[in-house]
């Protein structure tokens, strides 16, 4: 890797509160790699709205484009003005249509609106007329997601006002999946319809006479079960950080990949699988031996069955874990064991039934999502047990947790 980025703070110590998300560049390469390796000719767009899915957009923006992405996408000209500001000069894509003052930013920053209304057609116009450049505009059209973009209906008539705009270029054409990551036959056979329909709809802007240059509709369930799909470029959000869209997914991906040809990167390692980026730890802040029937925080909700150690993790419901984590059987890792927590989960701590004979101690390592011996804990773990999916999980991850980026044995920076 390159020198440190002068704007960020090594830390002597990881944090000042022992709670910490870890983040692995090298994970979000090697992923860029595969998933640029599985969809190819097609590019890759590396999906960094949300911060990155809370892993820290700049940092992993970054890692993906030296992974072989050539786009980041993100969901609000905010978004993308942050890594213009970071000094990250590649394409990227603005998600949604912008606003007209969001539009007249976007312009400045040099990204790449989505429109998808006369009317944003008309405010792109402006933000360029004003801007005194022309710039370019992907077209987003509706093929059964049913939340943003132009009825198929008007496609020709929207796209037909972009080409007669002077200072507008037509540059692509794309639509979303809504159930690519659905294993049911009914769920994909809507998803070879949205395809079917958009190819379609790609010919009716081909008769108006108008060329579309550069298409686009896949996710990352797409690009892992839709080969059709990839198209000119895929865009790859979850996947990219080493988490599937399904955990029914494993077994097709690991197909898909030996498919790709499965070559071996400069270490030597198949890829075969993906790599999760984000690890969540902590570490043990208290430590109490308790006798049987005991009631543990709030509402006193867990009584401890036999005599147990009990130790005190100071990360809580502000940081990201849900209440409902304890109430629906929850675990950490420490020692290198599932462990159950002992009462509900508070604003800032959480307690954990170690069991009778645990040797715990201040200061041990605890897990929360991520490895430890040979054990594991993921965010569709997480998510099996609280009803959602695995974005919702990484996405919850609080801002007040410190990320901490590290790199294949490089020394750790705090973001």
């Amino acid at each position: 890797m390159g020198e440190t980025d002068p704007d960020v703070v090594v830390p002597t110590r990881r944090v000042l509160r022992p709670v910490w998300a870890e983040i692995d560049l090298a994970a979000v390469r090697h992923n860029a790699r595969l998933l640029r390796q599985v969809a190819s000719p097609a590019a890759l767009c590396a999906v960094v709205k949300a911060d990155g899915y809370g892993h820290g957009a700049v940092a992993v923006g970054r890692a993906a484009l030296e992974g072989g992405a050539t786009w980041l996408a993100v969901a609000t000209v905010e978004e993308g003005i942050a890594l213009r500001e970071a000094g990250i000069g590649a394409a990227v894509l603005v998600l949604s249509e912008p606003s007209r003052e969001a539009m007249r930013q976007a312009v400045a920053s040099g990204l790449t609106p989505t429109v998808y209304s006369l009317t944003g057609v008309e405010v792109a116009e402006q933000a360029a007329v004003a801007a005194r450049c022309t710039i370019a505009v992907h077209v987003k059209v509706d093929t059964g997601m049913h939340r943003v973009g132009v009825d198929p209906s008007e496609l020709a008539r929207t796209v037909t006002a972009v080409t007669a705009a002077p200072h507008l270029e037509f540059a692509a054409l794309w639509t979303h999946l809504a159930v690519a990551d659905g294993t049911s036959k009914e769920d994909r056979d809507f998803t070879v319809e949205q395809l079917r329909l958009f190819s379609d709809l790609r010919r009716v802007v081909a008769d108006c006479g108008v060329e579309v240059p550069f298409a686009h509709a896949a996710n990352s369930a797409a690009t892992i079960c839709f080969p059709e799909s990839h198209l000119d470029m895929v865009r790859c959000g979850i996947a990219l950080f080493g988490v599937l869209p399904s955990p029914a997914f494993e077994d097709a991906f690991v197909d898909v990949g030996e498919r790709a040809g499965g070559s071996m990167d400069r270490e030597g390692t198949r890829y075969a699988d993906l790599r999760p980026a984000l690890s969540l730890r902590a570490e043990v802040s208290h430590v109490r031996c308790l006798e049987a029937g005991e009631r543990l925080s709030y509402g006193r909700l867990y009584a401890l069955p036999v005599p147990s150690v009990v130790a005190t993790v100071p990360v809580g419901y502000a940081d990201g874990i849900p209440r409902r984590y304890f109430s629906e059987g929850g675990t950490v890792l420490i020692g290198g064991r599932r462990r159950p927590l002992a009462g509900a989960v508070t604003m800032d701590q959480i307690m954990v039934d170690c069991g009778p004979d645990a040797e715990v101690s201040v200061g041990d390592d605890v897990v929360l999502i991520g490895t430890q011996g040979g054990e594991r804990l993921t965010a569709w773990d997480w998510a099996d047990l609280l009803g959602t999916i695995s974005y919702e999980v990484l996405c919850g991850i609080g801002p007040r947790v410190p990320r901490i980026v590290v790199d294949s044995g490089c020394e750790e920076v705090a973001r």
